[in-house]
């Protein structure tokens, strides 16, 4: 708890100095990631134009959506001071946070997500934080080790194919645009339900949201 409001506490100093001194507010964000939520943050590239990837790498496979080469992982629970120091010396990056450690993601077409979002809080059910980009996809922020379980999760419930549902996991490996950034050129990443502590640090295991989330995708696509 004393960490927590701690935390909390320089938050509010830096936000007051972004107002004071310009500070960048994208390093306030990423301070909010590592020291409220606990989860880590990578530099990321961005989009220098409608498919042409800040990298320089011709036919780059994800134009203003990956890392940085060589950037540094901010850990979460990093000190302030190192969180701004660090960011600071990568303007105009985007937030990325890597997938696999305090959570993975389930993806899905975003009017399927915005509407298995409303069923599953109308349930009572737990639900994690969840993302949508501009390129039309939720994103279900739930426990690690979900991706690489899901086909068998869905098996189990009667589903034999996840393509065929348009539900994608993303585990280890794996990083996703974090709001506000912009991802890709097409605009900024929002949230469709912000993190709070408990959710953030303890994500719903997938399979008490993929019953919901497979049969509305399934509705969606007949």
């Amino acid at each position: 708890m004393g960490f927590t409001i701690g935390i909390s506490r320089g938050i509010r100093d830096i936000r007051s100095g972004s107002r004071r001194r310009s500070r960048s507010s994208d390093g306030t964000v990423v301070a909010e990631y590592t020291g409220l939520w606990g989860w880590d943050v990578v530099p990321g590239v961005r989009a220098a134009a409608p498919g042409v990837c800040s990298c320089g790498r011709a036919g780059c496979r994800a134009p203003g959506a990956h890392p940085l080469g060589h950037a540094p992982v901010i850990r979460a629970g990093a000190p302030l001071d190192e969180v701004t120091a660090v960011w600071s010396e990568f303007p105009g990056a985007s937030l990325m946070l890597p997938v696999g450690r305090a959570f993975d993601v389930i993806e899905v077409a975003r009017p399927a997500g915005c509407h298995a979002l409303t069923r599953l809080e109308r349930m009572g059910l737990p639900v994690g934080p969840v993302a949508a980009t501009p390129d039309g996809r939720a994103q279900f922020f739930v426990s690690p080790g979900a991706a690489a379980a899901l086909p068998e999760l869905l098996y189990r419930m009667g589903w034999d194919d996840p393509a065929a549902l348009d539900l994608r996991g993303l585990g280890a490996g794996a990083h996703i645009t974090a709001p506000p950034s912009d991802r890709g050129g097409l605009g900024p990443v929002r949230w469709l339900r912000s993190p709070a502590l408990d959710s953030a640090s303890r994500p719903p295991e997938a399979r008490l949201l993929l019953g919901t989330l497979a049969y509305v995708a399934h509705r969606s696509g007949m």
